[in-house]
């Protein structure tokens, strides 16, 4: 049987082609696993490359954006494991990207899923979504600067909402 790959990579519209970035695991509301953390690197890099493609959009499926970092895989991981894998590449490849990156947000953008979401250079959000970072409920930080984006993005009394 065939390895799913949970992010689809498409390319709309000619010319000034968008690249989209579509991350679909939708038994774990598209939670970001080391994987899918790999794969939109992955696609960023080559659309990055892509001189047909302008603009970049980072979306998720089944209704919602992500619903924050895959929790079963994170805990079997140690300060170092979190260090040695890299996790946070995925934040720095989509800041650094020379095109722009947009995130196509519905549903859940929580925890890393926000996080992501504010790596990009825009958010166009749906009027039903839920920015949040409710890791800091339970004792831990959010890892890619969240706390900062977060605030400076929404200001101080939206980024209250959120916790």
């Amino acid at each position: 049987m065939p390895v799913r790959r949970p992010i689809r990579r498409h390319i709309y519209g000619t010319p000034g082609r968008v690249g989209i970035v579509a991350i679909d695991r939708p038994e774990r509301r598209n939670a970001l696993n080391l994987q899918v953390k790999q794969e939109i690197v992955d696609r960023i890099e080559s659309f990055a490359r892509d001189d047909d493609v302008p603009v970049i959009v980072l979306t998720g499926e089944g209704g919602y954006f992500v619903a924050g970092t895959d929790i079963a895989e994170m805990a079997k991981m140690g300060p170092t494991d979190h260090v040695l894998l890299q996790t946070d590449r995925v934040f720095h490849v989509v800041r650094q990207c020379p095109k722009p990156v947009i995130a196509a947000v519905e549903g859940y953008a929580l925890g890393g899923g926000c996080e992501l979401a504010l790596a990009c250079d825009m958010i166009v959000a749906a009027d039903d979504v839920q920015f949040g970072q409710p890791e800091i409920r339970v004792g831990v930080m959010p890892g890619a600067g969240g706390t900062q984006r977060l605030l400076r993005a929404m200001g101080r009394y939206k980024t209250l909402l959120c916790v």
